[in-house]
């Protein structure tokens, strides 16, 4: 499938994908949009795979929003329904890349501004190269918020300091967001896709359903008391031995070879 702006590899457990507008430094359109959806949708469903990764080509992850684009959605009279409806859009995609049944990484090689810093946030995992700046950004332009990062970064790195890249919107670097527990790895720009590979290929000696079941127990079970989650943990955890995975992974201990999981 031909894709404009973004570039995708569909790789055995991984899919890959790249956002590709260098010259807009990878700002979020509508299409692009569109493009990231459909590949997601289709992937949904899929038992073998155990990671998602989104990267930026050029100098920079995400810029945010192409603020080209706002100034048009907000002319004519309308204006503030057609910008209403392309917030919506985005933050039903960032739910999509947040709530997808796999882990999601993203691999900041640059600047993850604004909705690119939203698009982080969305993701389960994160690994940045050491010239990599992160902020909000919307502060800089007279803007607000619209992607999520007023709901995900304080939940991520804790209010006080939400409020800090909120209100100044300052740029920070990649290793002060791994002090703040945003980022998990920062690593020299040449070594960002070899730490990505080195992660993906982990992901890909595990199961699966493994990975999404443990996936759905963190991530909602921080929507619960700590009596409700840990209800909910012991429920997957019944479900989860019904499966061929657990099976295969245990005779796989006994017989002191590798596993060969199957996703299911």
């Amino acid at each position: 499938m031909p894709f404009e702006t973004i570039e995708v590899i569909d790789q055995k457990h991984h899919i890959a994908i790249t956002l590709n507008r260098p010259d807009a430094l990878n700002s979020i359109s509508s299409q692009m949009m569109d493009e990231i959806d459909g590949v997601l949708e289709s992937a949904e469903d899929r038992a073998d795979l155990c990671a998602v990764s989104f990267t930026g080509n050029g100098r920079a992850f995400c810029a945010g929003v192409d603020l080209k684009g706002a100034q048009k959605r907000m002319q004519g009279a309308d204006a503030a329904l057609v910008n209403s409806q392309f917030l919506d859009k985005l933050r039903r995609l960032l739910l999509r890349i947040e709530n997808f049944p796999a882990p999601v990484i993203a691999a900041v090689n640059g600047l993850a501004l604004a909705g690119g810093l939203e698009l982080v946030l969305a993701c389960d995992l994160v690994i940045a190269a050491e010239s990599a700046k992160l902020g909000d950004a919307h502060a800089n332009y007279g803007l607000v918020p619209g992607g999520g990062s007023s709901v995900r970064l304080p939940r991520k790195i804790g209010p006080t300091r939400a409020k800090q890249m909120i209100y100044t919107g300052d740029f920070l670097t990649a290793s002060q967001l791994m002090d703040w527990g945003l980022v998990n790895h920062v690593v020299p720009d040449d070594a960002l896709g070899t730490e990505l590979s080195e992660m993906v290929a982990t992901l890909g000696k595990r199961s699966p359903i493994g990975l999404r079941r443990m996936k759905r127990m963190v991530d909602d079970g921080l929507a619960q008391s700590v009596d409700a989650a840990l209800r909910y943990e012991l429920s997957l955890n019944a479900l989860h031995a019904l499966s061929n995975d657990r099976t295969e992974g245990l005779a796989a201990f006994n017989e002191k070879r590798k596993p060969n999981f199957k996703g299911n």
